[in-house]
């Protein structure tokens, strides 16, 4: 019987958690969901007899190590700087390693142990990226195998709430770390676009008039996903004039988004004392310090003005055709 590992049982791993449960009995699986919460691990496994969840603290060497040595395949969802912890250990235990994370620097470092060890860490395996990947690698090759020339790419990939589902002004909902939600983005962007390269800084991100359209779905937006360049090489593209990753939302979440950036709500520098504060003293204090009063008139005078232009020009047009 095949022991996989998994480390972490928080939102992003829940459907994987699901799969494995449903495949344990047929492949001969038996399943060690490990988490911090043992309550969280206990509830994602429910009933299922090839299963347990275990509880350690991921920082403890030693039952860390155990739980790796005694495993066929380890799965990390633990918080990307965690996963240099695990990869070590199944350097030291020859085991294969599975994630759904950007590879970083740490993780990067060992690459001449893997090749040497001979085992395999596959890494961003999840949805974006990952599934991205695969679809984009799909068609690039069906494209150069019929002897076609790809010149530009674009890939758009994100997760959307569920239509029957989709119940709020933003049309979004947090499926995953709210801190990774808050995060996305904070180190800007680069792509490629008609043979220039692109930076875009964090605050530049979040266009909503920046969209694609979607069969059945519309109109989507989309922001510029980190370093786009940094693949070209790996999708065999190094010569496209265009090349850019990015990622799907609603008009209404990036116009949403891009004025909660404006107002400073994701900066992470420590600004005030708030113990013994009410959310509304702390807004009040932040807004008075940013100038919401002059953010807000700015903005809506800026949006009269758009809506004052479109009616001209609708108007206008009313006109010519009469």
């Amino acid at each position: 019987m095949k022991r996989i590992l998994l480390f972490g049982a928080g939102k992003s791993a829940t459907c994987l958690i699901d799969y494995l449960v449903k495949e344990l009995k047929s492949n001969d699986w038996y399943l060690i969901v490990c988490d911090a919460d043992l309550a969280l691990a206990t509830s994602k496994i429910g009933y299922a007899k090839n299963a347990e969840a275990v509880s350690i603290d991921v920082g403890e060497e030693r039952s860390r190590k155990k739980l790796v040595q005694e495993a066929d395949i380890v799965i990390s969802m633990l918080p990307p700087a965690l996963h240099f912890l695990i990869a070590k250990d199944c350097i030291q235990f020859g085991k294969n390693l599975l994630t759904a994370s950007y590879i970083d620097e740490n993780i990067k470092s060992l690459e001449k142990e893997v090749y040497d060890k001979k085992i395999l860490f596959l890494c961003e395996m999840g949805l974006d990226p990952g599934i991205d990947h695969m679809s984009a690698m799909k068609l690039i090759h069906s494209i150069k195998k019929q002897g076609g020339i790809i010149n530009s790419f674009k890939s758009h990939c994100g997760g959307l709430i569920a239509p029957e589902s989709d119940n709020n002004p933003w049309h979004y909902k947090i499926t995953w770390n709210p801190r990774n939600i808050v995060l996305a983005g904070k180190a800007g962007a680069e792509y490629k676009l008609n043979d220039k390269k692109v930076h875009e800084e964090y605050e530049e991100l979040f266009k909503p008039e920046r969209v694609t359209e979607i069969k059945e779905l519309g109109y989507l937006s989309y922001y510029p996903n980190r370093d786009s360049i940094n693949y070209m090489g790996l999708y065999d593209l190094a010569n496209a004039s265009t090349f850019m990753r990015t990622t799907l939302r609603y008009p209404e979440f990036c116009y949403g988004w891009k004025n909660v950036i404006d107002l400073k709500l994701t900066d992470e520098t420590l600004q005030y004392e708030t113990d013994g504060m009410t959310l509304k003293e702390f807004f009040k204090m932040h807004f008075d310090k940013y100038n919401f009063s002059e953010w807000l008139k700015k903005n809506m005078s800026e949006r009269f003005a758009f809506t004052k232009d479109l009616l001209e020009k609708l108007l206008k047009l009313q006109e010519a055709e009469e």
